[in-house]
């Protein structure tokens, strides 16, 4: 329970930066910092599937977002913050290290359930279901509603990307749009 304190802490703190930021790259970063607190809660609370989606989501979205914020024009520093950006580079590599080496070590043994509705599903699938494909039983029979969820979060997600990718206004009919002109 401790790891969901830190990490909402941790997330708090990223949206903070993400609206005080003085530059959008920073904000946009923070941002994604986010999310990924959000897909690590839900790999703690046991929803695997969710945690996927969501890191998914994230990743376009702030694949996206760097893109069309790099088009914008950014000052860059280059003298001055060397040591800034080499100790914020180390400590995050450290810190993904350590929680990457007690993540790998928490593991259970492959092959093992996680959990006893695990055993269940596997026992008693085909006797509740009929279906002889275990996976497909438990995707659309036990947990439909999980997974239509899903499905609903990568919709809105691929609307979102189109919303933001497309071009603002429609194109007439022997109008030339110039490489420059699509921006």
């Amino acid at each position: 329970m401790v790891e969901l304190y830190i990490l909402l802490i941790f997330m708090i703190i990223g949206a903070v930066i993400a609206l005080e930021a003085k530059d959008l790259l920073s904000s946009v970063v923070a941002l994604g910092a986010v999310g990924l607190g959000l897909s690590m809660t839900f790999i703690i609370l046991k929803a695997p599937d969710v945690a996927i989606t969501q890191l998914v989501v994230e990743t376009l979205a702030l694949i996206i977002l760097i893109r069309a914020t790099l088009k914008t024009d950014l000052p860059f520093s280059i003298s001055g913050r060397w040591f800034f950006n080499t100790i914020v580079v180390v400590s995050f590599v450290a810190t993904f290290l350590t929680v990457a080496a007690k993540c790998l070590k928490d593991l259970p043994v492959f092959g093992s359930p996680l959990m006893r509705v695990s055993a269940t599903y596997i026992k008693e699938g085909l006797l509740q279901t009929g279906a002889t494909n275990v996976v497909a039983s438990i995707i659309l029979d036990y947990r439909a509603f999980d997974t239509l969820c899903e499905a609903t979060v990568l919709f809105t997600a691929v609307v979102g990307v189109m919303s933001i990718v497309r071009r603002t206004g429609r194109k007439k009919e022997n109008q030339v749009i110039e490489e420059n002109d699509e921006q």
